[in-house]
């Protein structure tokens, strides 16, 4: 987790350097385009025939919001203050919670219902508005935010039929098409080092999102989301390092909430998956009355 961490650190950094002279619409696209490149030698590997699924119209949907929310995302780190812009991101698992209630069915209780008000204070800290400082960008960023949080409903949606290399493979292979329709309308070749920065792009969100996968199959979401949150720190030490940008007090303490919140409610939900687990077998168990 921690060098999924790094990765995806390094490729917010890398998309403020691509975004200072391509629309994001281009960056998603390349981000896309050169992550599947890269994705596809771990996919394959061992095997000869493309991955099969029923699911090809909830994949077209999931997917088209994914880009947008990708493109909201993308847009933040390259205008707002980048420590503000991720800051912003972890309301994701915030949203998510609200959403599988009213999406899947689950029921959430008080306690975890207590941590996403707490985390919403959170982000009420970080966008202020009605100050001076509020800006329609961090309502980009939380839009952005927003729309991740279905898309993860949705990943939860397709896991239940389709393998996991299946969802991302899918998830690639309409990313690209889907994001290449607005690039083409704002469309300007890259020039000399801003191939780099979107190779560099393609790879470390593609390295981040293995190892992510990877981190959540041999460990416990409540012991790795901590450490998913070291993001932070090293955005805003990069963004103070290469752009001159020093996260404000607001910012720091903003994020300082949400995460609080975000922990508890991994740490809440692994609680009770670990409940349900040892219930389960004690309740099949019992002899039929």
């Amino acid at each position: 987790m921690l060098g999924s961490t790094g990765f995806f650190a390094a490729m917010a950094v890398t998309i403020r350097l691509a975004s200072e002279a391509l629309s994001t619409y281009e960056v998603a696209f390349f981000r896309n385009l050169f992550g599947l490149l890269f994705l596809l030698p771990f996919l394959f590997r061992g095997r000869r025939e493309l991955p099969r699924t029923r699911q090809l119209p909830r994949y077209l949907v999931r997917c088209a919001i994914g880009v947008a929310s990708m493109l909201c995302g993308f847009w933040a780190l390259g205008h707002l203050p980048m420590a503000q812009a991720v800051a912003l991101s972890y309301a994701t698992p915030l949203f998510a919670t609200v959403a599988a209630v009213f999406i899947l069915g689950e029921t959430v209780r008080l306690r975890r219902w207590s941590a996403v008000v707490i985390g919403l204070v959170g982000v009420l800290v970080i966008v202020r508005p009605g100050s001076t400082e509020f800006s329609l960008g961090t309502l980009v960023a939380l839009s952005g935010a927003l729309l991740a949080a279905l898309v993860a409903i949705q990943i939860k949606q397709l896991s239940r039929v389709d393998a996991a290399d299946t969802i991302v493979f899918y998830t690639y292979v309409f990313w690209v098409p889907i994001s290449l329709v607005p690039a083409l309308f704002a469309w300007q070749w890259p020039q000399g080092s801003q191939w780099l920065w979107l190779l560099l792009l393609g790879a470390f969100g593609t390295g981040g999102q293995l190892l992510w996968t990877r981190a959540l199959k041999i460990g416990e979401v409540s012991a790795l989301q901590p450490i998913s949150f070291v993001q932070l720190p090293l955005v805003a030490l990069a963004a103070w390092l290469l752009f001159g940008e020093a996260p404000t007090r607001w910012t720091l303490a903003g994020a300082g909430i949400i995460l609080a919140a975000n922990i508890y409610i991994a740490h809440r939900e692994v609680q009770l998956a670990r409940r349900a687990a040892t219930t389960a077998p004690a309740e099949a168990a019992k002899p039929a009355e």
